[in-house]
């Protein structure tokens, strides 16, 4: 059994604990309201079965019983969870999202062998004390986005981090799709995609300066049939997955698969492979029709297989330098009366946010695609920094933020020698947890086209499932109270209970097989001994 002050993301409102309290037990029922039913089946397939519970059917007036309503008059997502003892414990959601994060709630109070896969102590009841906790969310975008294209996750993997997504109040996985060294998704109208595109022959190991290699091939891509999977998994846990496929640049696995992409007239793109490399390479997509045709049935594939609202185009680190060159590019800005190369771009996404609208769905992508002014209806990820998520919210357009400087997972988490392959600033999970998303800058009008914020994990350095664990966690959990809690300014945030929180919360990541970094720094078996990083010096302040 855990204290109610020992939740993480922390509630709003946390009423009692009193003495008494209710325990789940073998006879105990389950009953569950219209439109609850998602939350149902989690708790009976996943806390069911870590503890060895039935969660039989029942009435709804049993005193033994654990009961899920959905109440309009309660905020959507928020929830009230309601235990009474000798009664039952009571879970109503603003809707059926906020029902299940209700039920996420109970998962942490009944400790961590809730968050098992089978009992480990079978037999016993588990008790949670008399309260009551009522609970909205801050942002209604909470995100985690993982990249697969550097360092391919197998499904299962991605199943997994759904969980984690959803143990912490998680509800929007970006899924970065393609890059530079491989595509991840399989599109039945152009097959080489994932033939040619989805593997390279080698893999640097470490920073791009290191002299490591990997020498042998490294690759794996999503059937459509996993993705559908994918996104239906994560619709059971109230997540959405929003797709990315990097256009202009960032494309030349596309172009290694498909040569025709490339700027033909500058480069012989028919000698290009899937990147080896890190870093941004020089090969990006012809502004042609063809390309355009092509990646219209790409896009149209894909909206077959994501029902999200949004769609992410990617749109950063275009290197302009074979537009320059090419006499097809010069001819494509001369007859569209462009400025110059950024204008180019900015036409090249404007293209995609028309063709996305006019099928009801909304482009996001990264905060490049403001250069050479922001498509019509675009929203941003504001990855450099809060300059242009702020200036697309004073432009009255949606951003969700994301600054490298905070929340890039990919940064080292100290700044000690033995921390692996030490990339980027020091960012540590007291430093996560003092983010602020909405910046100061921002005007009461315009500071709520912050519709929310996320953490990116990006993959170059991170070879392995367990490279991933160490780098996400445990700085994703202060994150996901960042995104969740209403939490006082930065510099009056109280790092010291969140770390008390923590103790416990660590003990809930165990459970749940997290390789983790610990408090104390890398265990032995985390160390890279060798492998060279790119640490930065001179990082801004948190604001």
């Amino acid at each position: 059994m855990t204290s109610p002050t020992e939740l993480i993301p922390a509630p709003r409102v946390i009423e009692g604990p009193g003495r008494c309290g209710f325990s789940l037990e073998e006879s105990t029922t389950l009953w569950a309201a219209p439109g609850t039913g998602s939350t149902e089946r989690w708790l009976r397939a996943t806390l069911g079965q870590a503890l060895g519970l039935p969660l039989r059917p029942g009435p709804e007036d049993a005193r033994n019983a654990l009961r899920l309503v959905v109440d309009a008059g309660l905020e959507p997502e928020g929830y009230r969870l309601t235990v009474v003892a000798d009664q039952g414990i009571e879970i109503r959601g603003g809707d059926a999202a906020g029902v299940f994060w209700g039920a996420q709630t109970l998962r942490q109070l009944l400790g961590p062998d809730a968050f098992r896969k089978a009992p480990v102590r079978p037999g016993i009841s588990y008790g949670v004390p008399h309260q009551t906790i009522a609970d909205a969310p801050r942002f209604r975008w909470r995100g985690l986005m993982l990249d697969v294209a550097r360092h391919f996750l197998p499904k299962d993997q991605v199943l997994r981090y759904l969980d984690l997504m959803a143990a912490h109040k998680l509800n929007v996985l970006h899924f970065h799709l393609t890059d530079d060294q491989g595509w991840r998704v399989e599109i039945k109208k152009y097959p080489r995609l994932t033939a040619a595109g989805s593997w390279r022959a080698r893999t640097k190991f470490g920073h791009r300066a290191s002299e490591l290699w990997e020498e042998k091939p490294h690759g794996g891509h999503y059937t459509q049939d996993d993705i559908r999977e994918i996104v239906a998994y994560a619709a059971e846990r109230h997540i959405t997955v929003v797709p990315e496929i990097d256009v202009p640049g960032h494309s030349q696995a596309a172009i290694a698969a498909y040569p025709e992409l490339g700027n033909t007239d500058v480069i012989d793109t028919t000698s290009l492979t899937v990147w080896d490399n890190w870093g941004i390479s020089a090969n990006v997509l012809a502004p042609t029709d063809n390309t355009l045709r092509f990646y219209e049935g790409v896009f149209e594939e894909l909206l077959g297989l994501f029902p999200s609202e949004f769609i992410h185009v990617g749109g950063d680190e275009c290197p302009k330098d074979q537009w320059r060159r090419s006499p097809t590019a010069q001819a494509r800005i001369r007859e569209l009366g462009l400025a110059d190369e950024d204008e180019l771009q900015a036409w090249f996404i404007a293209h995609f946010d028309e063709w996305l609208s006019e099928r009801g769905r909304r482009l996001i992508g990264w905060d490049e695609i403001l250069e050479g002014g922001l498509a019509k209806g675009a929203a941003v990820s504001s990855w450099r920094g809060y300059a242009g998520g702020i200036a697309a919210a004073r432009a009255g357009h949606d951003v969700v933020m994301c600054p490298e400087q905070y929340v890039y997972l990919d940064h080292r988490q100290a700044a000690g020698e033995e921390e692996p392959v030490p990339i980027g600033y020091v960012r540590t999970l007291e430093d996560v947890y003092r983010f602020e998303p909405v910046p100061a800058d921002l005007t009461p009008e315009e500071a709520p086209h912050v519709i929310g914020t996320q953490a990116n994990v990006w993959t170059e350095v991170m070879e392995s499932p367990a490279r991933v664990d160490y780098q996400t966690f445990p700085r994703l959990s202060a994150f996901a109270e960042v995104a969740w809690s209403r939490l006082p300014a930065p510099d009056q945030r109280d790092f010291a209970d969140f770390e008390r929180r923590m103790t416990a919360h660590y003990a809930r990541l165990d459970a749940l097989g997290v390789g983790y970094r610990p408090p104390a720094g890398p265990l032995p078996w985390q160390r890279r001994p060798g492998v060279l990083g790119r640490p930065l010096e001179g990082a801004p302040p948190n604001r």
